[in-house]
């Protein structure tokens, strides 16, 4: 089996481990969107922001650092122990801490209820300790065993999600059938806290599930190594952080400046963007050991170049879809109307993702040749783009300023780390082909977007035989290579 075959089979498993938990969480957005009103959809919001930032603060780029040091160190053991063992040790501190200063954690946060508090400590601690048994699967290649387990939690949420936000309200579920503690919650606490316990249980059942794999670690620990770790490590993290403000300080903008309400809308809308999300992730997860594993063969940057080119495609394809039913999409995943009015940032928020995606690929530059802080460099050169863009245009614009500010930091992003990445790094990538496809496939978006034609499934099913009939038609030769190739 060719490389670029056996790429591409792991990323289509992978791809339903990163595909069915986010579609099925795109399914809970009409169960949380009848649910609340905008307004209190921004609690939910805002308490996962602050979940994503813990994230990436936590794991301190070991998962990266994982896969660098995992594929070109001799004593793999040491690797896998060293960087579990130092998660281990920082994440149950943090466990202690933020139980310890919940009350003034709360209230320096702005909620409502310590035991938000108190239950997003725990569920950041039980996702940061499965992050190396998880990399560990993948690095290893067994992306079924990782897609069982990402999918059996996802499934779990979406059952807690189902009973706590519908079943129990409406009176199919009786409460004394529940444990004490839960009935407590259910009695006492507002509706959203059930969100936060289904995360948590959810996460508590992957730690179950992985547990197996934790007790064969081998508790050995080098400070060397460590050393190595952090030191290729610290830079990701900081790009991490660069990252979640990008994807989220938006969010916190907008209800600081215009209200929680159209806070509400524009996050419950951003969601629809999550079609592209589902596919990045999924590339990510098989495109980044990957990329690591085949550094050292001789047609590697060839085969970088090609996955770049079909990862557009791909990606355009998507992005072209989503606008083109954009309708349907809302009126099946959006419940109530007000959240509507922010439906004009989905296009905006496809092509911003499309365009990270080809920054992710593009990153691998640095990944390589251990250069990890030009990532950070960049990254955080984003950050400041999204702050100030927002800072200012928010205020003049509304909730649009916040998707034109993503689309700007990572369209910048992504250009500016294909100019460096030539000169440290130079992989033979199609930009003509690449730049002339996104072009492409915006201009039938913004057609199909375009009020005259929007909701007309017959000239929106047409744009997208017109955008596939051109890649076939300029890429048939390249496709029927890799598949004799891969045969």
């Amino acid at each position: 089996m060719s490389a670029l075959k056996k790429f591409f089979k792991d990323t289509i498993i992978y791809g339903i481990a990163a595909i069915l938990p986010r579609a099925i969480n795109i399914g809970l957005l009409k169960l949380h969107t009848n649910a609340f009103g905008s307004e209190r959809y921004a609690v939910n919001t805002e308490y996962y922001v602050y979940a994503a930032y813990l994230n990436a603060l936590l794991t301190y780029g070991m998962e990266t650092a994982f896969f660098r040091f995992f594929s070109k160190e001799q004593e793999k053991g040491k690797i896998i122990s060293t960087s579990f063992i130092s998660l281990l040790f920082t994440t149950v501190l943090f466990l202690i801490l933020g139980l310890s200063f919940a009350p003034e954690i709360t209230t320096s946060l702005g909620f409502e209820k310590v035991m938000y508090v108190k239950i997003l400590v725990w569920t950041v601690f039980l996702d940061t300790i499965v992050v190396i048994p998880f990399a560990y699967l993948r690095v290893t290649n067994r992306p079924i065993r990782f897609a069982g387990i990402k999918i059996a939690n996802i499934l779990f949420l979406a059952v807690l999600n189902v009973i706590f936000l519908w079943a129990i309200p409406n009176g199919f579920l009786s409460e004394g059938i529940l444990p004490d503690s839960l009935n407590f919650y259910i009695k006492n606490q507002p509706q959203v806290i059930y969100i936060f316990l289904a995360n948590v249980f959810a996460s508590l059942l992957t730690l179950i599930l992985l547990f197996p794999q934790i007790l064969k670690i081998k508790w050995t620990f080098d400070a060397k190594v460590l050393q190595k770790l952090l030191i290729y490590g610290t830079p990701i993290m900081i790009g991490s952080l660069a990252y979640v403000t990008n994807e989220n300080i938006d969010k916190l903008f907008l209800g600081e400046i215009i209200g929680d309400a159209e806070m509400g809308k524009y996050s419950g809308c951003y969601k629809l963007g999550v079609f592209m999300t589902l596919y990045i992730t999924a590339f990510r997860l098989g495109a980044e050991p990957f990329f690591f594993n085949h550094a050292k063969e001789k047609n590697a940057k060839n085969n970088y170049a090609t996955i770049l080119k079909w990862f557009t495609i791909l990606g355009a394809i998507f992005m072209l879809i989503v606008v083109a039913y954009i309708d349907l999409f809302a009126s099946l995943l959006i419940s109530k109307p007000e959240y509507l009015d922010a439906l004009a940032i989905v296009p905006i928020i496809l092509l911003a993702n499309l365009c990270l995606g080809i920054y992710n690929n593009l990153s691998i530059w640095y990944k390589l040749t251990d250069k990890t802080s030009y990532g950070m460099y960049i990254s955080i050169f984003g950050a400041l783009v999204t702050i100030v863009f927002n800072l200012i245009m928010i205020k003049k614009i509304g909730f649009m300023a916040s998707a034109w500010a993503t689309l700007v930091a990572y369209g910048s992003m992504m250009i500016i780390s294909y100019i460096l990445g030539q000169k440290h790094y130079a992989v033979p990538y199609k930009i003509k082909q690449i730049g002339a496809y996104m072009l492409l496939a915006s201009v039938l978006s913004a057609i199909a977007f375009y009020d005259s034609f929007r909701g007309n499934y017959i000239i929106a099913t047409a744009l997208v035989l017109v955008f596939l009939a051109i890649v076939y038609l300029s890429e048939r030769k390249e496709l029927k290579r890799l598949i004799q190739k891969g045969s």
